[in-house]
């Protein structure tokens, strides 16, 4: 099988703790060796996060385990990167 690289979340979290503490505390979760948090979306009682994880062969339960333990709830899987090295989405002709 193929080592994944890069995983895309779709992420649910409450205010605390703020993004920053969040993205850190899952930058930590085994195999990540980088981890970008982005609000999306800000409610009242919650906060629509989109999170990017990389590393050379992510462990996708530590990954969710880590949010979890942070308070977030992962709704999707909006992007998975696999193989020998990541490869960059790129406009084609039919994109407009």
């Amino acid at each position: 099988m193929a080592d994944t690289r890069r995983v895309v979340l779709d992420v649910l979290k409450p205010h605390d703790p703020p993004l920053l503490r969040f993205t850190d505390g899952i930058a930590e979760a085994e195999s990540v060796t980088g981890a970008t948090g982005t609000l999306v979306e800000l409610d009242e009682d919650v906060q629509n996060v989109s999170v990017t994880v990389e590393g050379k062969n992510l462990d996708f339960q530590a990954v969710e385990a880590a949010i979890e333990d942070l308070g977030g709830t992962v709704h999707s899987v909006d992007q998975v990167a696999s193989g020998d090295h990541v490869v960059e989405r790129r406009r084609t002709p039919q994109d407009r």
